[in-house]
Order: structure tokens, then C-alpha cells, then sequence
């Protein structure tokens, strides 16, 4: 984990009692960026964000092409992609969280803690916009207007959800807690 957003802070030892982070005891209250300066928590946000943003389009993506492919409801082909949505964003997270050996329990609630709020928000948004945007749930997969509207609606949760996710890191809570893992 890279701590140069802490460059410049006289007295402030970000890794006093870390050990290289072996057991990672009080590395919640280090973790969060919000409070060191404008630029690197954005940056960390949109990296979090970026991060949630591709097993949620990997979900939402599947989802709807599924979804649009069978000729399901507009209700049931969201419904499918949220709910793979979820099922990818928290699988990345516990990927990484695994292979830093915490027990697959543990890493699961790592995932929830981590991603849930992200997803929620990212999930409102790109579904709201295939919904809302005229003939985008109707068209098949071969149109223009089905893949404009769903690439538009991953970019715009991208950006509504990058604050969502500073907010949450700079009180160390979203992202926050897997980056103790990193």
C-alpha cells in the first residue's frame, strides 16, 4: 500500500506499530485518506470506485444482456443484473481478501463492508438510467441504443458513486477496511 498522500506530515508516522502491517492491530484509524489532503483521497476514491465499478459492470453487463438476449420483463432483467452485480463486486474483493489468507468467512464480511454501499449506489443509478432512457430496455442486443444507454449508465454511476466513496473512506469505512488487507 502506498502512503506518499502522507508525505510532508512532520510528526505523523503512519506506520508506527504496523511491522510491515503484520496483524494489522489499529491500522483502521490509518487507513482512511479524507483527512490528508484533497488529491489522494479522490484518487483513492476513484480507484476504489473503479474497483466496484468493474465486478458491478461485469454483473450488470452479463445481467441485462442475459436478460434482453431471452426476451425477459424489464423487472426480471434487473433484478438478474443487481443481482449479479452484487454476486461479482463482492467476489473480486474477497479474491484479493482470500489471497492475503483471511478465512473465507472473514473475507466475505470484508466484501459486505466494503463494497455494499458502492454497489447499492452504483446499481440505483446505471439501473435507473436503462429504465428511464426511452426504448433502451427494449432494444436487442444488435442495437446502438442498448449499448450507448448501458455504457452511459456505468459511466454515470462511476461519477455519482466516486464521492459516495470518498465520504466513506475518509471515515474509514467502504473501501477503507480492505485496504488493512492489501
Amino acid at each position: 500500500m502506498e502512503h506518499s498522500a502522507h508525505a510532508g506530515h512532520e510528526g505523523h508516522n503512519p506506520h508506527a506499530g504496523h511491522d510491515a502491517h503484520a496483524g494489522h492491530e489499529g491500522h483502521g484509524g490509518h487507513v482512511h485518506h479524507g483527512g490528508h489532503g484533497g488529491g489522494s483521497s479522490w484518487r483513492t476514491a476513484a480507484q476504489a470506485t473503479l474497483h466496484c465499478l468493474t465486478g458491478c459492470a461485469i454483473g450488470e453487463v452479463l445481467g441485462q444482456v442475459i436478460g434482453v438476449g431471452l426476451g425477459l420483463h424489464n423487472g426480471a432483467t434487473v433484478a438478474l443484473s443487481i443481482a449479479l452485480a452484487f454476486v461479482f463486486g463482492y467476489a473480486l474483493t474477497m479474491r484479493g481478501v482470500l489471497r492475503a489468507g483471511l478465512p473465507f468467512r472473514d473475507a466475505l464480511k470484508v466484501a459486505l463492508a466494503a463494497d455494499t454501499v458502492s454497489i447499492v449506489v452504483m446499481e440505483l443509478i446505471d439501473n435507473g438510467v436503462m429504465v428511464a432512457v426511452p426504448g433502451a430496455m427494449d432494444a436487442g442486443l444488435g442495437q446502438l441504443l442498448f449499448w450507448v444507454s448501458l455504457a452511459g449508465s456505468l459511466v454515470l454511476a462511476f461519477l455519482v458513486t466516486v464521492p459516495v466513496n470518498r465520504w466513506l473512506i475518509g471515515r474509514g469505512r467502504g473501501h477503507a477496511v480492505v485496504h488493512a488487507y492489501h
